[in-house]
């Protein structure tokens, strides 16, 4: 899929979809993705083994990430190029929004 129908498609991303592809700064298995999640949240966020993988294999479809390793009854996902730029995308969308955040907070207090 083309970067520009990818980043149309995905961008606002989900918390769920972000920290997934977050998670895959490395090649990480499902269940390692998940503890990254909780562990970079402080707790805040425990996802669902169906949810991870939903998005996985959607994220999958899409050209996003790629199977990086299938071991014994583990399959270890890593970024592809297009993922990498649709995260950029988001972390730039998420910095305006952040820098818009702090200069008009003060205005609602």
């Amino acid at each position: 899929m083309d970067i520009d129908k990818v980043i149309k498609k995905y961008v606002p991303m989900t918390e769920t979809a972000f920290y997934i592809l977050l998670s895959l700064t490395e090649p990480r298995h499902g269940y390692g993705i998940v503890k990254h999640v909780e562990d970079i949240t402080n707790g805040r966020i425990v996802l669902g083994s169906g949810t991870v993988y939903g998005t996985l294999t959607k994220m999958q479809k899409d050209g996003i990430i790629t199977v990086f390793a299938d071991e014994e009854r583990k399959r270890v996902y890593e970024v592809t190029e297009t993922g990498r730029k649709l995260i950029t995308a988001e972390i730039n969308r998420l910095k305006e929004l952040y820098q818009n955040a702090l200069k008009y907070e003060g205005d609602f207090l």
